[in-house]
């Protein structure tokens, strides 16, 4: 293992607008997906990679997140509280890196997850980053292997698994990103917990030819972005269930 990752932060504070009705009175990582909720099956992949701590970022309903984090004994989660202003993806990491600390770690995204079945992808991806060639490795899925995503891919891997944007969202060859990143905390040296996205230093990793991927293996991906979404999530989750029994 070339960086010890025992830290993960999952993004928990977005308002779910797509998904009203049911995110009026739900926030969006605590709606349940076939019983579980889509922040726990996100909790549950953190453990499974042998994350131990957890960083929880709330702003709407965030009293029902911080309630929910509660009663889970496993990843130990502390939360970055963003209720009197909303951050952003970038401005929220950048907020909580007091609780992260100066080593490599984790983020995830609190309204996707995925299931798999080989060794779980994200301790490939701790195994395989290299903080003295990457600063962010991204994982990344082909679009045959998801539910609920109804657009193109965002990214192209070349032969080093270097990555660049996607020029054409309907070439092929593009590879979805799947809602899990690797980060070496250095590159947000001097930036400001103000409201910003992550899609900046994804853009200076590119540009520095840092920014990595891993495709994930052996897995299925799934977004549920509106209410429709949740009964195909659902029927996916029960046909990988009976075929993996």
């Amino acid at each position: 293992m070339v960086a010890s990752v025992k830290k993960a932060m999952i993004l928990a504070a977005g308002f779910g607008t797509r998904l009203r009705p049911i995110t009026n009175t739900v926030p969006k990582p605590l709606v349940p997906v076939a019983g579980r909720t889509m922040l726990d099956r996100s909790l549950d992949l953190a453990e499974a990679a042998g994350i131990e701590e957890a960083v929880v970022n709330v702003h709407y309903l965030a009293d029902r997140i911080v309630a929910h984090c509660a009663k889970r004994a496993s990843p130990e989660i502390h939360i970055s509280d963003e209720t009197d202003r909303i951050l952003e993806t970038g401005g929220g990491v950048v907020k909580a890196l007091p609780l992260l600390g100066n080593k490599p770690f984790l983020l995830l995204n609190a309204d996707t997850f995925w299931v798999e079945w080989g060794r779980p992808n994200l301790a490939v991806m701790i195994n395989d980053f290299d903080p003295k060639r990457m600063d962010i490795l991204l994982m990344l899925c082909r679009l045959n292997d998801t539910t609920g995503h109804a657009g193109g891919g965002d990214f192209l891997l070349d032969d080093e698994g270097r990555l660049t944007r996607l020029a054409d969202k309907t070439d092929p060859s593009g590879l979805l990103y799947a809602g899990a990143t690797i980060y070496n905390p250095a590159i947000f040296a001097g930036a400001a917990a103000e409201p910003h996205s992550l899609n900046l230093y994804y853009d200076r990793a590119i540009a520095e030819g840092r920014l990595f991927g891993h495709i994930m293996a052996d897995g299925h991906w799934f977004t549920v972005g509106t209410p429709d979404a949740l009964p195909a999530a659902e029927a996916k989750l029960a046909e990988f269930a009976a075929r993996h029994a």
